[in-house]
């Protein structure tokens, strides 16, 4: 599965996850949405039910005063009662909720409307002015008033009322306690999901980058190995957007250890074409010499001084072969003196060099301590006096002096050796490691080009670098570093 895929899948995941956080508060709002517009309508309930108990309270009053009385000022709050009760009764019908609550409600209107009936019935015969509504009246209050009809109807009334708002505080009570219970649960739900969300962001996360993570990490194994000079391959079953890379790595290690192999070959061909070459060189060159040697004592007499400059100009190219060929020997078999690392003392090398190589009217000047450094002796030591030589060999200063200098760069030990001799021009810069370049005559025996080009194969070998700084008539200075092991 690719990692773009594997990304989509999370990233889906996590869409859903909020997804279904949003449709959950949305559920659990509405719930808590539902249960307090319970609630409000429970007060409007209570409420309502209060003001229709008192309008009906109100016209018993009037009632009762008007007939004790007979003044019907007493019966204003009756005439309202009789125009807003029916009002009040549909406000209410309408607010209420359950069947039960109507069915009580109903009871409530029909004994108020026969309470209605039995007042209307003594309202208008005491109102009567006729002679015989006196009697009506009386026969009235005995049969109804006196055996308190209208009590027994406001009594019920009364308790239909305390019954009513009695199931509406049981249910107000549910709905706050269920209002309650949905807001718990609101906020533990979001709670739970959003710790939900948080993790499986978490995983996803580092998921994601442990995958990424450890694939790179193989990359940059191989990549290392590979420029360690060791050309392994992995083998990736992973089908994702590093496979490419990988398999593109696995070719390139593929590719430079054949080429390696190939290099090391002709290069183990090269170097000894070369040692054979130079030692079947030098049986000629023997001859030569000679040759010449014979012609100078046998024909002394017969030698005109034109041949004689001729003989020593075939002595000193001679010679300067045989140097070269020297040289070329010594260049080839660098890769075979190979003789392991050992603690080399430098400082204690460079004076036994002195003692070797260094004219006693030059100066040999060491500015910092000289370190204790791992190495094959024999090849810092060739460095060194390859570089030493070449500083007395071409130095025609009249107060000639060699500087060694040596500081510590980390990873790295870095020397210098400095000479006040005639200087290199920069165009000459990068010449001067190439085999057989020299700045010197072609006759001059001394040079071979061969001195430097082996200071550059053994630094090379050794993975350090080499360069030089210099100008012209102010001396030239060879910095070489050395990897510290």
């Amino acid at each position: 599965m690719t990692i773009r895929l594997q990304l989509l899948i999370g990233f889906f995941t996590l869409i859903f996850v909020f997804v279904l956080v949003f449709f959950a508060n949305q559920s659990l709002s509405q719930e808590v949405l539902t249960n307090t517009n319970y609630l409000n309508n429970s007060e409007a309930v209570i409420k309502n039910s209060n003001i229709l108990h008192k309008e009906m309270i109100e016209m018993q009053s009037g009632f009762r005063g008007f007939l004790l009385t007979n003044q019907e000022v007493f019966l204003e709050p009756y005439y309202e009662g009789i125009k807003n009760v029916p009002v009040l009764l549909n406000e209410q019908q309408a607010l209420l909720s359950t069947q039960h609550q109507k069915q009580k409600l109903d009871s409530i209107y029909r004994l108020h409307q026969a309470w209605v009936e039995y007042s209307d019935s003594l309202i208008s015969t005491k109102k009567d002015t006729l002679p015989e509504a006196g009697i009506r009246y009386k026969k009235l209050f005995d049969t109804k008033l006196k055996m308190e009809v209208g009590k027994k109807l406001n009594d019920k009334i009364r308790a239909m009322f305390i019954t009513l708002d009695n199931y509406e505080y049981t249910i107000r009570q549910e709905r706050r306690i269920a209002l309650q219970r949905s807001i718990n649960n609101n906020r533990n739900t979001s709670l739970i999901l959003l710790i939900a969300s948080v993790l499986v962001g978490f995983i996803s996360s580092i998921y994601f980058i442990r995958i990424i993570t450890i694939r790179i990490a193989k990359l940059v194994n191989l990549a290392e190995k590979i420029s360690q000079g060791n050309f392994i391959t992995i083998n990736d079953k992973k089908r994702d957007e590093f496979t490419k890379l990988v398999n593109s790595l696995n070719q390139m290690s593929e590719t430079l250890n054949k080429n390696f192999n190939e290099l090391k070959k002709k290069n183990k061909e090269l170097d000894q074409f070369a040692y054979v070459v130079s030692h079947d060189l030098k049986a000629p060159l023997r001859g030569i010499s000679n040759i010449i040697s014979w012609m100078e004592e046998d024909h002394e007499k017969d030698i005109t001084p034109e041949i004689n400059q001729n003989l020593i100009l075939i002595k000193g190219r001679t010679l300067r072969l045989e140097n070269m060929i020297n040289g070329l020997l010594e260049y080839a078999r660098i890769e075979k003196t190979r003789k392991g690392i050992e603690m080399v003392n430098t400082d204690l090398m460079l004076k036994d060099l002195k003692e070797l190589l260094i004219p006693s009217k030059f100066s040999l000047i060491i500015k910092n301590p000289l370190p204790i450094i791992h190495a094959e002796k024999l090849h810092i030591e060739q460095v060194f006096a390859n570089l030493i030589s070449n500083a007395v060999k071409y130095n025609n200063n009249e107060h000639p002096e060699i500087i060694i200098d040596y500081n510590d760069e980390g990873k790295y030990h870095q020397f210098s050796v400095f000479d006040n001799g005639p200087g290199i021009d920069k165009e000459y810069f990068g010449k001067i490691f190439e085999i057989f370049q020299t700045l010197q005559e072609r006759d001059a025996f001394e040079s071979t080009g061969v001195g430097l080009a082996i200071i550059k194969k053994i630094i090379d070998d050794n993975k350090g670098t080499i360069n030089v700084e210099s100008e012209l008539g102010k001396g030239a200075r060879f910095v070489f570093t050395w990897p510290k092991i």
